[in-house]
């Protein structure tokens, strides 16, 4: 009887570690696994500040560490009295960065205990006030100038939006361009991969006034709009979008879009250049019209601006100003590929640089601005996250693997 007992627990045993075998096998997990393989270790250690930092750029450009204790940094802003804002979304913190003389930087915790903060925007007008957007909502703070400390300082926060929270949890901010209009646009990204959504706040960007009322649509179909951007010449709003997952390598491509108001983008039903979802083709109507979508928006989508391989991961976007910047590049697009986590084979982990005319077209292909994100042996050093490009010749980009902030100079000039 025991050894019975024994033989079936050990075909029991087997049976497991077989079925386990197979779902390894499995393309989604394989490519799961595969493509989390580079950003399963702690990430290697970076030279201290002042050193030149093992990252290739184009010739007249050094990139330099201002910060190494920002761990899971994203976004970034400008605070009116220089300050560097980073906000923290793994430990829920916003803090500043006070650069020092030799080259890298106080931290100072400006909130904490905060819900995944991620998008920041500061706003002077009358007063300067901080807005931030956790995962649930969106938050106003009084931002004034501390004698004592010498930085200014968020007080007396109230929450002005209330928001969905889980699915893509990033909420992004961005003031309209006008800055007489005082508008305030929110993404929130879908609550799935795929799928038709419940909530009527999900997959678009919102838009509100400054106090946060009169909330509504600005514009829809938008899986997942981490990062924004205005473009110089046209004012335009450029939305960076993460495509879905599961149609294996290299579809569908995540996109850049230049969002207006009104503008339907497809998904989930369409993804790039209007290429329809397979996933939802079983939801037509029998006369071929979309199931679950509003008639006044069942019109042709609107396409990608430009497409990006599949599974690149796109966020931060930034144009390239005039004053201390190459004449051909002004105007040109930085693009961050934090890089994939579920692609058999890797890609990503770079930032790029697409020419475009001064009316925001493609005029050749993407050229690689900074790549060393991997090393030699596979493995990611880094994933960067946002971009803040300033005149004079500065970058500042976000690494929310190794928890830093990278400083790019312009050494050279024509």
């Amino acid at each position: 009887m025991g050894n019975t007992r024994m033989n079936k627990a050990g075909t029991l045993l087997v049976i497991v570690i077989l079925a386990l075998a197979g779902l390894l096998l499995a393309a989604p997990v394989r490519d799961f696994v595969s493509g989390i393989l580079p950003i399963a270790r702690p990430a290697p250690p970076l030279p201290p500040a002042g050193e030149p930092l093992p990252f290739s750029l184009p010739e007249g450009f050094t990139a330099y560490l201002l910060a190494d204790n920002v761990p899971g940094a994203r976004v970034m802003a400008r605070d009116p009295g220089g300050a560097l804002l980073v906000s923290l979304m793994n430990s829920g913190k916003v803090v500043a960065l006070l650069p020092r003389a030799d080259g890298s930087s106080e931290r100072i915790v400006l909130l904490e205990g905060l819900q995944k903060p991620h998008g920041l925007a500061v706003r002077c007008t009358e007063r300067c006030e901080l807005y931030v957007a956790e995962e649930d909502g969106v938050s106003v703070y009084q931002y004034a100038f501390d004698e004592a400390t010498k930085t200014h300082r968020p007080v007396n926060g109230k929450k002005i939006l209330d928001l969905p929270d889980g699915g893509h949890s990033t909420r992004s901010l961005l003031f309209m361009p006008d800055p007489n209009d005082h508008k305030l646009l929110v993404s929130v990204g879908s609550s799935c991969n795929v799928c038709i959504e419940a909530d009527e706040r999900r997959a678009k960007l919102l838009i509100a006034n400054a106090d946060g009322s009169d909330l509504k649509e600005y514009a829809t179909g938008l899986r997942n709009t981490v990062f924004m951007a205005i473009h110089y010449v046209t004012g335009d709003i450029w939305g960076a979008e993460m495509g879905r997952d599961h149609l294996g390598d290299d579809l569908p491509p995540d996109e850049v879009n230049i969002i207006r108001e009104g503008g339907w983008y497809g998904w989930p039903w369409f993804y790039g250049k209007n290429v329809e979802d397979p996933a939802l083709r079983s939801k037509r109507n029998w006369d071929g019209s979309l199931t679950g979508i509003d008639p006044l928006f069942a019109q042709e989508a609107v396409p990608s601006h430009i497409d990006i391989p599949a599974h690149s991961a796109l966020l931060g976007l930034a144009f390239i100003p005039e004053e201390g910047w190459p004449e051909e590049w002004w105007y040109d697009l930085l693009v961050a590929y934090h890089g994939s986590w579920n692609r058999s084979v890797p890609t990503g982990y770079k930032i790029v640089r697409f020419p475009l005319d001064a009316e925001g077209n493609p005029e050749g292909p993407p050229v690689d601005f900074m790549t060393g994100f991997m090393t030699e042996s596979g493995e990611a050093r880094g994933r960067p996250v946002d971009i803040l490009i300033e005149p004079g010749g500065v970058i500042y980009v976000s690494d929310d693997r190794a928890g830093a902030i990278y400083r790019i100079v312009r050494t050279t000039e024509d």
